[in-house]
């Protein structure tokens, strides 16, 4: 690294050149106003920064104690919650308040729909995030399982016109259900049109029909070549495209050509568990395109079937309104930006005494001064910054007072930075409502995030004996405490018709018919939106938001019994005489295939979120989140005996081999077997084994970071 001198500060000189070069110009801030306010932000927040992390140690520490003394949670509930206030882990709860956030964006106060999260070092995929605010109807059912794929249904190398019948007949069951009409079916259409007086006309076999609420038309365009209808249900826009010219227009009996629907409204551009940034390289990269998204300049060219491809932002859609006047709506999904958590610090900046500072102040600093160019995101001036790995209300106020900071130096009004809280911490969950209560005057957003959650949960009780399979935990009433606690102290906080509550990931991107079936469970349960995988399970997701009024289950919900904190702690250990040898060996190779998979494309290939086959080559999406579960898993049974540290090393060693087939036709890809002794990735997955019982938190960042630093240095010598 080549460092620079900034306000006492050592700078790496690319993460310099990017602030004074690209991300200064044109906000109106100089750099020795950024650097002097960085440089206060540095010498006030670094102290305390570590003051809570080691707050997190020691009771983790006093945990670890209690449990060797009176062993599982079970022997004494209400002994270990009262140990649990001694400690300072539960903290006494606020009187009943409502949040106090204000200028906060429709697409999270008032309207429910999906949300993405996707890597923001990846261009291609930060823009088809970014641009998954719409989505075509009859690809996601084409191209997905949600049509069945068996017999005369099955896809095909051409165009299969009896799947594409089954498209046409889903779709019209989704209008059916969205935009009844007031007789008749949508499946008996011969033709779409809007009538002089501003209606929707249905042409059927047994005459005109419209809708049964004719206020649903919201307008429409017909200067493309062809015609478009809008549609409106739940505050989301539904566009019914009319081409009798179009491939598939021509087929359909009404020449209905598509349904494009209003989907991904919101996407988080994540610095974090789907980035493998570890060096100002690779920050740099990271905010680069943060500020392209933000001031509408990213693009990114590719080859895709043969053809070179840019992509860029999507303008806004523009329509004639039923008053006729125009109506333009947003092209986009409305980003928000999430930022390391505290843990980590970064050598790409250098305090006084040339100490690493927290990578989680860089990226306040950055991405709110990438925001100051923002041309095609927030209608009201808001930044949103979702931060995660947050443990208890202390650390909240904390990440509250920073960006108090950081609007300081950069001229901001306050509380124009929102916070979203991500409750994936066991003491934020057990004190949610004090968590709140810190951020009430920005939070945004509250959300369930289920895989780190459990992580959090194995390791903090790591000494309270074995924990269950992975299956098995994911059925335990704690998890359903979790989430039910997250949806009504959220309610009873006043989010209704002001902020978001959310839920967790699919995590299967291949299994659309699945999430079909499941995933209306979440705004069943009240939640605003829902982590997917990607912009064909938003399109798909979106019409849970047709099929649930959000705001009715609110309201439904409200007055319910919140589950008590008892109910939130009662995980079991694992009576390990009930397993066999081979059911031992078995999860053991699962959890360490699962790791190896991941870690060996984030180590060699930088690679932070990505798709990875399962033991059984089903794909699942893999992140940070997802290896901790597995790491801690095999850490705790490691701890207890139930595997020795041979049968880990020879359990990681054959599934080495398995993950190295599956790869096989990766060209970046560099096998594991036969290189145990040299190669980055390997080493790095079977630490996260063998020394995750001794991780912070049972967090994977430090070992893959330093990991992914060696295999840099290595290809770069």
């Amino acid at each position: 690294m080549s460092y620079v001198e900034r306000s006492g500060l050592r700078v790496d000189g690319l993460i310099a050149d990017f602030v004074e070069r690209e991300a200064l110009p044109g906000t109106g801030i100089g750099a020795a106003q950024f650097w002097g306010g960085f440089a206060r932000l540095v010498r006030d927040f670094v102290p305390r920064n570590r003051e809570l992390l080691a707050i997190r140690d020691r009771m983790q520490g006093q945990i670890d104690d209690w449990h060797k003394a009176n062993g599982p949670v079970a022997n004494d509930p209400a002994g270990y919650e009262a140990f649990l206030r001694q400690i300072g882990y539960l903290v006494p709860e606020p009187a009943d308040f409502t949040i106090e956030t204000t200028g906060l964006d429709p697409e999270i106060s008032s309207i429910c729909g999906p949300q993405l999260v996707v890597p923001v070092s990846n261009a291609r995929y930060a823009l088809n995030a970014a641009n998954a605010r719409w989505g075509s109807l009859y690809d996601a059912l084409y191209g997905t399982d949600a049509i069945s794929r068996d017999g005369e249904l099955a896809p095909g190398r051409g165009y299969n016109p009896r799947r594409g019948a089954a498209v046409f007949a889903a779709a019209a069951a989704f209008l059916d259900q969205a935009f009844p009409l007031a007789r008749g079916s949508h499946r008996e259409a011969t033709g779409y049109s809007v009538s002089n007086r501003g209606t929707l006309v249905v042409d059927t076999l047994d005459g005109q029909a419209a809708l049964a609420d004719p206020g649903q038309l919201a307008g429409q365009a017909d200067d493309r070549g062809h015609l478009a209808i809008l549609l409106r249900h739940h505050g989301l826009n539904v566009e019914l495209v009319i081409d009798p010219a179009h491939p598939v227009g021509k087929d359909h009996p009404a020449h209905l050509a598509d349904i494009i629907v209003e989907a991904a409204l919101t996407t988080i551009q994540d610095c974090e568990d789907s980035v493998a940034a570890v060096d100002a390289e690779d920050k740099v990269g990271v905010y680069r395109n943060w500020l392209g998204l933000m001031n509408g300049t990213l693009e990114d060219t590719f080859e895709k079937a043969g053809k070179t491809v840019t992509r860029r932002l999507q303008p806004d859609r523009t329509y004639r309104g039923v008053d006729g006047q125009p109506l333009t709506l947003k092209g986009r999904a409305l980003l928000l930006v999430r930022n390391v958590g505290h843990l980590m610090t970064t050598r790409a900046v250098l305090d006084a005494d040339g100490n690493p500072i927290g990578e989680g102040l860089m990226d306040a600093a950055i991405t709110v001064l990438c925001a100051l160019s923002d041309k095609v995101n927030s209608t009201t001036g808001a930044i949103y910054i979702v931060k995660p790995k947050m443990h208890g209300p202390d650390e909240v106020a904390f990440a509250c007072e920073v960006f108090g900071a950081v609007e300081a130096m950069l001229g901001l009004a306050p509380d124009t930075i929102k916070i979203g809280i991500m409750d994936e911490e066991r003491r934020t969950s057990a004190n949610l409502k004090a968590c709140i209560h810190a951020a009430r005057r920005r939070v945004f957003f509250i959300n369930t995030g289920f895989l780190d959650r459990t992580g959090d949960e194995i390791h903090t009780s790591m000494l309270a004996g074995p924990v269950l399979r992975k299956d098995d935990v994911k059925a335990e009433r704690w998890i359903q405490s979790y989430e039910d606690r997250n949806v009504l102290i959220g309610l009873a906080a006043g989010f209704s018709g002001r902020a978001q509550i959310g839920k967790g990931m699919w995590a299967r991107p291949d299994d659309m018919a699945a999430m079909l079936k499941a995933k209306i469970g979440h705004p069943n349960a009240g939640a605003n939106t829902a982590w997917v995988p990607s912009p064909t399970a938003a399109t798909l997701h979106a019409l849970h938001y047709h099929q649930v009024d959000v705001f009715a289950a609110q309201k439904r919900r409200h007055n319910q019994a919140t589950p008590g904190l008892g109910e939130l702690f009662s995980m079991p250990v694992l009576d390990a005489s009930k397993l066999s040898k081979a059911e031992i060996s078995r999860e053991l190779e699962n959890n360490a295939q699962g790791i190896l998979g991941y870690v060996v494309r984030w180590v060699d290939e930088g690679v932070g979120c990505s798709k990875v086959p399962d033991i059984n080559d089903v794909g699942l999406m893999e992140d940070r989140a997802t290896c901790r579960i597995s790491s801690q898993a095999v850490a705790n049974w490691l701890k207890h005996g139930l595997v020795s540290e041979a049968e880990v090393r020879a359990a990681f060693e054959k599934m080495a081999v398995v993950v190295d087939g599956q790869n096989a036709g990766d060209p970046l890809y560099h096998p594991m077997a036969g290189r145990f002794d040299t190669s980055f990735a390997f080493a790095a997955a079977l630490d996260l084994a063998l020394l995750g019982a001794t991780q912070p938190s049972g967090y994977t960042e430090p070992i893959l970071h330093a990991a992914r630093e060696r295999a840099k240095a290595a290809a770069n010598s």
